[in-house]
């Protein structure tokens, strides 16, 4: 894997494990349960409609409302940290190349140095 690529991935991972339990809250589950006109009280609606009358347990919005009021199990912010790194790497490594060719533009000797020193084709 290119050093680039290595770059986005590892803080497409970072960003993914920090933002989730921001966006799980967001969506409606959190600590005090499921927030009232949320997206979360949407998907349980529709769980419970789905399901004849009941939110299934371990299912997606048992899980979801779990995570968001206790925090991440271990394995789950595993999987969180490994699709991050996945998406960083896919759709970043070659953001994090143009990145330091603009920011060395001009700056010729500075330019190969990063180039042999990161192998990132700017």
């Amino acid at each position: 894997m290119d050093p680039c690529t290595l770059v986005a991935a590892a803080g497409g991972a970072v960003l993914a494990v920090v933002a989730a339990p921001a966006i799980l809250t967001a969506a409606g589950f959190t600590a005090g349960g499921i927030a009232a006109g949320s997206v979360a009280a949407n998907m349980m609606a529709s769980a419970a409609v789905a399901n004849g009358g009941g939110v299934v347990a371990g299912g997606v919005v048992a899980a979801l409302q779990s995570a968001g009021a206790a925090g991440m199990a271990g394995a789950a912010t595993a999987a969180v940290g490994a699709i991050g790194a996945v998406v960083g790497g896919v759709l970043g490594g070659s953001t994090v190349c143009s990145t330091v060719a603009s920011a060395t533009t001009g700056a010729s000797a500075v330019r190969a140095l990063l180039v042999a020193a990161t192998n990132c084709t700017v």
